[in-house]
């Protein structure tokens, strides 16, 4: 695909983004440019899927639309943050479109697959990323580190994931999920849901954020 079918396809989900990216000036961003960085991204998964199983997408038109569209429009609702962490980021998603759209925030990439971990260590060098990968699963990391912000997205034991997240964020959990996915009694207590955001080009897909109070 090339950086113009790729806007094309991200259309729907960028055009708010366009002119009103949260906590970013939206004239600052280079569209052009991150088109440009997600082919190259996008040539990746398409290389190493082939090899480990990144991602069961396998077209690159649903790959632009479900991963890095979602991921975007998730970026787009992220507010004034400094430091993110992309819990159980698998293929990167939404970590690395998050990273490309608001390069003031440090993205840190948790992926504990040792093989995804390698990928996303390949797409970070290759993309000239700040990003940071932490081949580890985040409860192994230090006690003391937490982040603005946390991000989920289709991550396994997603009850023991989110506490485990509300207990690293300082300020807000989002969560891609469902919207009837709506309790997570597993947040720590100290938060407060907003009304779910629904995904673009999606039947019953939202994203949460939790907000500490």
């Amino acid at each position: 695909m090339t950086p113009d079918s790729i806007a094309e396809q991200l259309e729907p989900y960028v055009g708010l983004p366009i002119g009103q990216v949260e906590g970013a000036i939206a004239d600052r961003i280079d569209w052009p440019g991150i088109c440009d960085q997600l082919v190259i991204y996008l040539e990746l998964i398409m290389k190493w899927n082939a090899r480990i199983n990144l991602t069961a997408i396998r077209t690159p038109e649903e790959i632009v639309r479900r991963h890095f569209g979602e991921s975007l429009f998730v970026g787009a609702h992220l507010g004034e943050c400094r430091t993110l962490l992309d819990f159980g980021s698998g293929a990167g998603f939404p970590g690395v479109p998050i990273q490309l759209l608001r390069p003031d925030v440090r993205v840190t990439l948790a992926e504990s697959q040792g093989k995804k971990a390698a990928f996303l260590h390949e797409v970070v060098r290759s993309l000239g990323l700040p990003s940071e990968v932490w081949a580890g699963r985040v409860e192994a990391m230090p006690a003391a580190k937490c982040f603005d912000a946390v991000v989920l997205r289709a991550v396994d034991e997603m009850d023991r994931a989110v506490r485990e997240a509300g207990l690293r964020a300082s300020e807000r959990v989002l969560i891609v999920g469902t919207a009837r996915q709506s309790g997570y009694a597993g947040l720590a207590d100290g938060f407060r849901l907003d009304e779910p955001l629904a995904l673009p080009e999606s039947s019953d897909g939202v994203l949460w954020v939790a907000r500490r109070c």
